[in-house]
C-alpha cells in the first residue's frame, strides 16, 4: 500500500478489519486472521471470557494473538448506551485495549444501530479516554456529530449485517466520506471481494468483513480474495478513476483513419 491507514495516530499496513463471529472452528478463525493480513481483529465481548480462568470452549480470546493482532472489543448485544458503557469498562479492567468498536443494535430482525444511544455512548467513552469506533447506519449527519464529540473512526454499514448484499449504502457513503475528518471504516453487509473493492474505491479507509470470510467453504481462500480486493480498490481510488460518460467515447480517435 502507498499510505498507511492511520488511526487515533496508529499506524496500520492492512486496510482489511476482521470479525471473529460464525466460523466453523477456532483453527480456521486464526488461519483466515493470518491469510488476511489484518492487523485489527474485532471480538464480541459477550464470546470473550473476562474472568481470567482459562476455557477453550468459551473464549475466543484465547485463539486471538494479542502480539500479532489489535484486539478490538465490541459490544454488539448492548441494548442501549448505559449496557455498552459498562461492556466496554468491563473489557479495559480485564486488561484488553483501550479500543472499542462500539454496537448498540437493539432491534433483533435487523440489527440496525440505535442512532441516539450511540451518539450518547460515545460521547462517554470518550472522555473515559476510550478510543472509539462506532457503527452506525449509513448516517452522514450522525457521522459529523460523532467526530465532532472524538471518535476515533465512523463506521457506517454497507448494508444490514450478515446480508451479504453489498453497498446498498454507496451515497451516503460517499457524503460521508466526503466529510469526514476521521477514517471511514464500511462495516457490514460485503458479501464477496468485490464489494470490499467498490467501498475502497468510494473513498472509505478501509472495511470490516466476517461473515462473508467465516462462511466461506475455504475462509483462508476468501480472506485472501478480500485482502486483495481491499488493495486493489484502495489502489485505483488514489489513481484516481476516470469519470462516468452518458455516450460512448472511442478509445482510438477515427481521425484522419487510413488517410494517406
Amino acid at each position: 500500500m502507498s499510505d498507511p491507514l492511520v488511526i487515533a495516530g496508529r499506524e496500520f499496513r492492512s486496510r482489511l478489519m476482521l470479525g471473529t463471529g460464525k466460523f466453523g472452528s477456532p483453527s480456521a478463525m486464526k488461519d483466515a486472521l493470518e491469510a488476511s493480513g489484518t492487523e485489527i481483529v474485532t471480538v464480541a465481548l459477550r464470546r470473550a471470557n473476562l474472568t481470567g480462568e482459562k476455557d477453550p470452549f468459551a473464549d475466543i480470546l484465547e485463539h486471538v494473538d494479542p502480539e500479532r493482532y489489535l484486539v478490538l472489543a465490541n459490544t454488539s448485544g448492548a441494548m442501549d448506551a448505559a449496557e455498552a458503557v459498562r461492556l466496554a469498562k468491563l473489557a479495559a479492567a480485564a486488561g484488553l485495549p483501550k479500543w472499542i468498536k462500539l454496537e448498540i443494535h437493539p432491534d433483533p430482525n435487523y440489527l440496525l444501530p440505535d442512532p441516539i444511544e450511540t451518539l450518547k455512548a460515545a460521547e462517554e467513552l470518550v472522555k473515559e479516554g476510550f478510543v472509539v469506533l462506532p457503527y452506525i447506519n449509513a448516517d452522514p449527519v450522525l457521522a459529523k456529530r460523532l467526530q465532532e464529540v472524538g471518535t476515533a473512526t465512523v463506521m457506517p454499514l454497507g448494508a444490514p449485517i450478515g446480508s451479504n448484499r453489498g453497498i446498498s449504502t454507496r451515497d451516503q457513503v460517499r457524503i460521508i466520506v466526503e466529510q469526514a475528518t476521521v477514517p471511514v471504516v464500511v462495516d457490514a453487509g460485503l458479501g464477496v471481494p468485490s464489494h470490499a473493492a467498490e467501498a475502497m474505491e468510494l473513498g472509505a479507509d478501509a472495511v470490516l468483513v466476517n461473515t462473508a470470510i467465516a462462511v466461506a467453504s475455504d475462509p483462508s481462500g476468501m480472506a485472501r480474495a478480500f485482502a486483495m480486493a481491499t488493495e486493489a480498490g484502495r489502489m485505483a481510488f488514489e489513481m484516481g478513476l476516470p469519470d462516468q460518460l452518458d455516450n460512448a467515447e472511442a478509445t482510438s480517435p477515427l481521425t484522419g483513419f487510413l488517410q494517406g
